[in-house]
């Protein structure tokens, strides 16, 4: 571990929960995988790393007063909630849905023959009882390729979708160019790595494998050889 990082997360450490139809790797205690070392970073609460077989999925349930991101890597996941809204999540979409003072949905792999690999990521809201509300953007692969992309941020911050929180998302592919981040004293950064392998100011990181690093820094961001990945700017 190098002293610019105060946590690497390795992937084959996560928590772990398996159903007929479910794989899902938790980054942070979730459910039945309690782990007091890692509760969330500030208002990020959970990152799961979800894969569903064909034809399965969340049945409908409930959350208040979180905003959850959906982030699709492979596959099609079908949404339906109690707002009324339907829909299917693809790579190159970001779903934000914010449960505020209430709000039912399920998810489900759209397909019956392939399976769907996604992100669920809940951050804690600044406000309890918003109004419960949904977004979901679409963007090229041009847009996140060899540059950051702010995939969310608080309202009038310029994000794809909006969170209601001091958070910024920013999502990237690299290859063999280095991306700098400049991350400011009182700010921390949780980098997740979604696909394939970086290196993170010199240390290797693997597909689901995550580090957090504190301000004042620079983030520097090369692909080991190719990767994706987001990149949370936080208090």
């Amino acid at each position: 571990m190098r002293s610019d990082m105060t946590i690497i997360r390795p992937a084959a450490e996560r928590g772990r929960s398996r159903r007929d139809w479910l794989d899902s790797r938790h980054t942070f205690s979730f459910g039945d995988y309690q782990d007091p070392r890692y509760l969330g970073f500030g208002a990020l609460r959970v990152i799961n790393d979800d894969r569903v077989t064909p034809g399965g999925g969340f049945a409908p349930h409930s959350h208040s007063d979180m905003d959850i991101i959906s982030y699709v890597l492979e596959g099609a996941l079908q949404h339906q909630d109690s707002l009324g809204t339907g829909s299917i999540i693809r790579p190159g979409e970001i779903q934000r849905m914010s449960a505020g003072s209430g709000i039912t949905h399920s998810e489900y792999n759209a397909s019956h023959s392939e399976p769907v690999h996604f992100l669920q990521i809940w951050i804690i809201p600044q406000q309890r009882g918003l109004p419960p509300s949904y977004e979901q953007r679409n963007f090229k692969a041009q847009d996140i390729s060899g540059r950051w992309f702010k995939l969310a941020a608080a309202e009038n911050g310029g994000g794809l979708v909006t969170i209601h929180q001091d958070v910024v998302l920013w999502g990237t592919r690299v290859a063999q160019e280095t991306l700098a981040y400049p991350l400011p004293r009182g700010r921390r950064a949780w980098l997740q790595v979604a696909h394939g392998a970086v290196r993170v100011n010199g240390t290797l990181l693997g597909e689901g494998d995550g580090a957090a690093l504190i301000g004042p820094a620079t983030i520097g961001v090369s692909g080991a050889p190719e990767g994706e990945v987001l990149l949370f700017d936080l208090q």
